[in-house]
């Protein structure tokens, strides 16, 4: 398996330091928050992207990709009423495929559940009818530069739209397109009905990227989730993205989770290993 580190974890350090830190820590991939880079996309310059780049390249980290695209942004929104708002995201995620595919990645994860809400008032229905139009008029510059949207269910309570993989999948089906596809979130599947396994194996010929993490908002191994059946069947449905932790409560220190995260899910993968010997 291939370990990234959703890199804001460490946002108040150099570049070079955190990339430094992830790969001494075992991470070969580091999955880049937008705002924790540049205020907005096109203020980082060719070569401030190059710098970021080929820092990370030195220390043997690659740039997978981005998440948290809409996060600390003013003006856009997946289902607004207004179009022009809607055209804005549009363009906004195009941009943001430009300074995803010259860091190097090849991932954006669109999470960002305050851009996508629904407001009271408008229906699922018509709220997917934007959310694809949305999606189909960025589409053709993430095609371009080798990128693909991966969209996330996320939990009834951060959003009222897209909660589930089936969802998302639907969103996926009707843009059909060949630079969308499914991410899945450990604690975002907890919230289903269906177990977490389940969902991997149902899913498995649309899900492009994967984020490990558990309901205290900490990494793997750091709540009371137990991997074993999860990563058996990310192997099981032959994934062969990146696992990127992802966490939400800094407070145990940024290093602590990052090894704790890594060195937890190598005992998981050794115990894999042992059973299948």
């Amino acid at each position: 398996m291939k370990y990234a580190l959703c890199q804001e974890l460490f946002e108040n350090r150099s570049w070079e330091d955190q990339c430094r830190t992830m790969a001494r820590l075992g991470y070969t991939g580091a999955e880049v928050a937008p705002f924790s880079i540049c205020a907005h996309p096109r203020d980082l310059l060719p070569t401030d992207r190059h710098r970021l780049r080929e820092t990370a390249e030195t220390h043997g980290v690659e740039i997978i990709g981005l998440h948290w695209l809409l996060a600390k942004t003013a003006g856009f929104h997946l289902t607004a009423d207004d179009p022009r708002i809607r055209a804005a995201t549009a363009d906004y995620l195009s941009l943001l495929a430009d300074l995803c595919a010259d860091l190097g990645g090849t991932i954006m994860v669109f999470g960002s559940p305050a851009q996508r809400s629904l407001r009271e008032g408008l229906s699922r229905e018509e709220g997917i009818d934007r959310a694809v139009e949305t999606f189909k008029a960025c589409m053709p510059r993430l095609g371009e530069r080798g990128v693909t949207l991966c969209l996330e269910p996320l939990t009834t309570k951060e959003t009222n739209f897209i909660n589930t993989c089936a969802d998302a999948a639907e969103i996926i089906e009707r843009v059909n397109l060949p630079a969308i596809a499914l991410h899945q979130d450990v604690k975002a599947m907890l919230g289903e009905e269906t177990p977490i396994p389940a969902l991997i194996d149902r899913f498995k010929s649309i899900t492009k990227h994967f984020h490990v993490n558990d309901s205290n908002l900490l990494g793997p191994g750091m709540g009371e989730t137990d991997y074993l059946p999860i990563f058996r069947a990310l192997r099981d449905s032959r994934y062969d993205g990146w696992i990127s932790v992802e966490v939400f409560d800094y407070s145990p220190g940024a290093d602590h989770i990052a090894r704790e995260s890594i060195e937890y899910m190598h005992r998981i993968n050794a115990q894999l290993d042992g059973a299948s010997a």
